[in-house]
């Protein structure tokens, strides 16, 4: 038998809304994922709410709840009081689409925007190689699930929607990292990159991105100040600045000689040629004049494996080594509708 607690949902669009009250049935055992589709199939069908795996893997329940950016399907209802109220909101930073449901398309125009990991030249794939302890260091970035608690959280795009158009977050900071240390990348100026393209100045290091990772990526401290220190020492380390004006590299060297990202499908928001907008439409897949999507077929160089029907059998099968026939019509009567 559950016990009945008191939860507040905000709910509204993009027009407007407001909290509303509820009286719900909590079990032990339970998270708040588990009550929100208790609502759903008790008291408020059009509740609107994303989800996914229910397993804290796909990051698609992020919300804020009693004020703190969280996973719905993580946060166990007993770790409140029983006469807590329990307050849940959507992410404050994107734009509101329906209930808890947020527009998050920012994080996809700025991952569009990174430049994408690049191997040295005349390497080809399968023939990578890397050390352990080079892959050790980056690893710990690939369990990102990119729920964007970091970026909701972060007041440089959270307080500030004018940063949005020069600043990619904390998520993207890991990536930056991530290939920065990645010995076989052979893009080598990531760190200027980031301080030119991504933002990585705006950052005033608070941890408030560290302290809700539900992976418990050190965010702060094992990629966002490495890679601060990185570009510190490049552009202002005494030493280094004397070296590069006597032999005048500053002169030989662009600051950076990556771009964001203009591969097929970045918007001309990825280019920086207009200010950012989550008005971009949905694009269906192209069809032909009858209305129906083109098949391809896709022919390998190299056989792939021994064929379990024989090697006798050539592909496709002529009509009399089909093993199956359409059932025969009613009208048929004394037939086998699944003879051979």
């Amino acid at each position: 038998m559950g016990t009945k607690r008191h939860f507040r949902v905000w709910r509204g669009d993009s027009s407007g809304g407001e909290i509303q009250d509820f009286d719900v049935e909590v079990n032990d055992g339970e998270v708040v994922l588990d009550i929100i589709h208790r609502l759903q199939a008790t008291q408020t069908p059009d509740l609107a709410c994303r989800w996914n795996c229910k397993a804290g893997k796909c990051g698609s329940c992020s919300m804020e709840i009693n004020g703190k950016p969280r996973l719905g399907c993580m946060t166990r209802m007993s770790t409140f009081e029983e006469d807590e109220t329990v307050t849940i909101t959507p992410l404050r930073t994107f734009p509101i689409i329906r209930d808890l449901v947020t527009d998050v398309s920012f994080n996809y125009e700025k991952a569009r925007e990174t430049p994408a990991f690049a191997p040295p030249p005349g390497v080809a794939p399968g023939d990578y190689r890397m050390q352990q302890v080079d892959v050790e260091r980056s690893q710990e970035f690939r369990k990102c699930i990119e729920c964007y608690l970091c970026q909701n959280t972060c007041h440089v795009v959270r307080d500030h929607e004018e940063n949005k158009a020069a600043f990619s977050g904390p998520r993207y900071f890991i990536r930056a990292a991530e290939l920065d240390m990645h010995p076989l990348d052979d893009r080598g100026d990531r760190k200027q990159y980031a301080q030119a393209h991504q933002g990585l100045g705006y950052c005033n290091i608070t941890k408030c991105c560290t302290e809700v990772c539900p992976e418990h990526i050190k965010i702060t401290d094992n990629a966002i100040i490495p890679m601060k220190e990185r570009v510190v020492d490049r552009r202002y380390d005494p030493l280094v600045w004397l070296g590069r004006k006597i032999f005048r590299r500053d002169e030989l060297e662009p600051a950076t000689s990556m771009a964001p990202s203009t591969s097929t499908g970045v918007t001309d928001v990825a280019s920086g040629t207009t200010q950012f907008s989550t008005a971009r439409m949905p694009e269906g897949p192209p069809v032909r004049e009858d209305g129906k999507m083109d098949v391809s077929e896709v022919s390998l160089p190299t056989q792939g494996g021994p064929s379990p029907f024989g090697d006798d059998l050539s592909f496709p099968l002529t009509p009399g080594e089909v093993t199956y026939h359409r059932p025969a019509d009613k009208a048929d009567s004394g037939s086998d509708p699944y003879a051979h």
